[in-house]
């Protein structure tokens, strides 16, 4: 529940691999725990002895488990954020102390569950160069809480960033059923979407945007560039 429904709700379980993470967790468990206790069990040990070894077996998997439902917290995604021409999935495990604290009120924390939908400004002056390098060290402006907008302007710069959805549809004909599906799944007619490619996890997705308002109503697992 933890997983599925707060920290990695759909289609987020899939863009940013909740569900690969959530299995490894499972595994692991099972090796430490039952594998493990089947390993040291033997009837002929002392009853003390056994009581102690199934303990630390148990010690073992409780820490193994409060270890990777740590892990797979840090990585769930906490925002989508409009860089100029795309969003960009943000995982907690992106944000640094620094940024947090240089943001507006607002963004300085990170709620521990649910995902917030920003847009970041564009580099002023000096902060260019900043920008620059750390882009090339694999920080962009949307993983940057320092640059990000108040949230009241997220809609509008979303919606002015979007593309017509038929530009989608033209550039992947071999992806129209998927297309069609995520646009039914929306409620919003397809002459009333827009689209945004989406950056995540080693995947790519496509977000669809409502044309009158900005709002994210919908995702398709298609190459948005």
């Amino acid at each position: 529940m933890l997983v599925f429904l707060l920290w990695y709700p759909m289609p987020f379980r899939e863009i940013s691999g909740g569900r690969e993470l959530f299995f490894i967790v499972v595994a692991v468990d099972v090796i430490v725990g039952p594998l493990i206790t089947f390993a040291v069990f033997n009837r002929r040990k002392p009853r003390s002895e056994l009581r102690r070894d199934v303990a630390i077996v148990a010690l073992l998997q409780l820490a193994a488990l409060g270890y990777g439902l740590h892990t797979v917290y840090i990585a769930r995604p906490v925002a989508v954020v409009l860089e100029v021409d795309r969003l960009r999935v943000v995982t907690q495990a992106d944000l640094e102390g620094q940024d947090l604290g240089q943001a507006l009120p607002e963004w300085q924390s990170m709620p521990w569950h649910g995902v917030r939908v920003a847009a970041a400004r564009r580099a002023r002056g000096d902060e260019t160069v900043d920008v620059v390098q750390q882009a090339l060290a694999g920080r962009d402006i949307g993983q940057r809480p320092d640059f990000w907008r108040p949230s009241a302007e997220a809609p509008a710069a979303i919606e002015q960033a979007a593309k017509p959805l038929a530009e989608l549809q033209k550039r992947h004909p071999e992806s129209a059923a998927r297309i069609d599906e995520a646009v039914r799944a929306s409620g919003v007619p397809a002459d009333r979407l827009k689209f945004l490619p989406l950056l995540a996890r080693a995947t790519d997705w496509s977000a669809l945007i409502e044309a009158t308002t900005g709002r994210i109503v919908g995702h398709v697992h298609v190459d948005g560039f």
